[in-house]
């Protein structure tokens, strides 16, 4: 049974260490992954500042996957991170947690979320409500642009992944 609670501040390294290998998962080269390595790291202001919001999904007492959402106004949010372990990919824990991410901006006054999305991620996305908005250039990876969606949570609505 999937658990979802806030991350606390002693798994920064962990959670930091499941969103390389969850890169690495895709087929990414080891120098592509490394040149992911700040962008990815989770580190206190995001398990701690008052702007995010970082949730983990946790099996059996490991963690499985987590998201990180982080307020950009009054409406909107940003998933800043959303990583699922390699091993528990495809288990439905993505979906569990893309809909409390959805659950928690709405509660916390939001009307949308944002997303950056690997390009491996964006029929998740789209399936779970995302509206293809633009492409935004990628911080680690110049000349790399990424697919950017808009889920209105508004109108929240369940994804059927």
């Amino acid at each position: 049974m999937i658990r979802l609670r806030p991350a606390t501040v002693d798994e920064a390294g962990l959670l930091s260490s499941l969103a390389l290998r969850s890169k690495a998962y895709w087929g990414y080269s080891t120098t592509f992954v490394e040149a992911c390595a700040t962008e990815l790291q989770v580190d206190r202001h995001h398990l701690t500042g008052s702007l995010f919001r970082c949730t983990v999904a946790e099996l059996e007492q490991e963690i499985a996957g987590y998201y990180v959402l982080e307020k950009c106004s009054l409406s909107e949010w940003e998933l800043d991170a959303f990583f699922i372990d390699p091993p528990h990919i495809a288990q439905g824990i993505g979906c569990q947690l893309i809909e409390h991410a959805k659950s928690t901006a709405a509660s916390l006054g939001g009307s949308r979320i944002l997303i950056q999305s690997d390009p491996n991620a964006a029929g998740f996305y789209r399936k779970a409500g995302g509206r293809l908005l633009d492409t935004r250039e990628s911080d680690s990876i110049p000349g790399r642009y990424l697919p950017v969606f808009s889920i209105d949570v508004s109108e929240y609505r369940r994804c059927d992944l």
